[in-house]
């Protein structure tokens, strides 16, 4: 896959899909890569250009000195965007990857067509769980989260069910950089929009998980709420529900973003 050198990071890119239809832009959770979207991008392709990425720190983009800010990988898209000479596109984001669309949606929504606002909250955790969280993966690596962080992500009945996915899904968590995860961590625990997410204009889905403990359906219910003709999903899934329920997610998604 591509590398796009921007003013001061690398970004690996994938823009694929019949050229002449809308673009839709998936963005990453925390500790994930942009392969966490392939259970979406056969099917999406069939009516849209996908695009999708390795957010700041993860995969095969730079892990730059942390920490980061949501405004800081936001900047990363917009940036990213002026080298493919995309002036608009669909935005889908799952968790940290929804953060960013948020701060885009009140900072560019010029550059948003629509926006899928996936299993994330205008403002994720405390402070506290995130000193702690950083703290055990500067002492013990990425192992030392992933079990945790799986029973965060999948159900218990999609553990059971699919073991061989979730397994491949702790693999990509155990390989994430330990800087670039932290210094991704540090993003999210600073990010609050929750006095600002209601001036958000820009055509907006939000789907959230039964069984999200991370980001709760009272979560998804509040930035649906807020946002000024929202649509809310609730799928019976857990955090990533794009995985756990995929054939539902992107059938959500393509009817979202073909209806008027």
């Amino acid at each position: 896959m591509p590398l796009a050198q921007l003013e001061d990071v690398r970004i690996q890119y994938e823009l694929a899909g019949p050229s002449n239809s809308p673009v839709l832009m998936f963005s990453n959770s925390l500790g994930a890569t942009l392969s966490m979207w392939d259970p979406q991008i056969r099917a999406l392709q069939k009516q849209f250009r996908t695009l999708r990425y390795d957010t700041r720190g993860h995969g095969r983009s730079s892990v730059t000195p942390g920490p980061y800010s949501i405004e800081q990988l936001a900047r990363d898209v917009l940036a990213l965007l002026d080298d493919l000479h995309l002036a608009r596109v669909h935005f889908c984001g799952l968790s940290m990857g929804g953060q960013t669309g948020m701060w885009l949606a009140l900072n560019a929504p010029a550059r948003l067509n629509k926006l899928i606002l996936c299993n994330t909250a205008a403002k994720i955790g405390t402070a506290e769980m995130w000193s702690s969280r950083i703290e055990a993966v500067r002492q013990g690596g990425m192992k030392s989260v992933s079990t945790a962080v799986m029973e965060r992500w999948f159900s218990a009945r999609y553990r059971v069910s699919s073991p061989d996915v979730v397994a491949s899904t702790k693999l990509m968590l155990e390989g994430a950089n330990p800087d670039g995860y932290i210094a991704n961590c540090a993003a999210v625990r600073d990010f609050d929009v929750r006095e600002t997410v209601a001036t958000i204009r820009v055509p907006t889905l939000v789907i959230a998980g039964t069984h999200d403990a991370a980001t709760t359906p009272a979560d998804g219910r509040y930035l649906a709420g807020q946002i000024a003709g929202a649509r809310y999903v609730e799928l019976d899934t857990a955090h990533l529900s794009n995985i756990e329920d995929h054939a539902r997610f992107g059938s959500e998604v393509s009817s979202f973003l073909l209806s008027q």
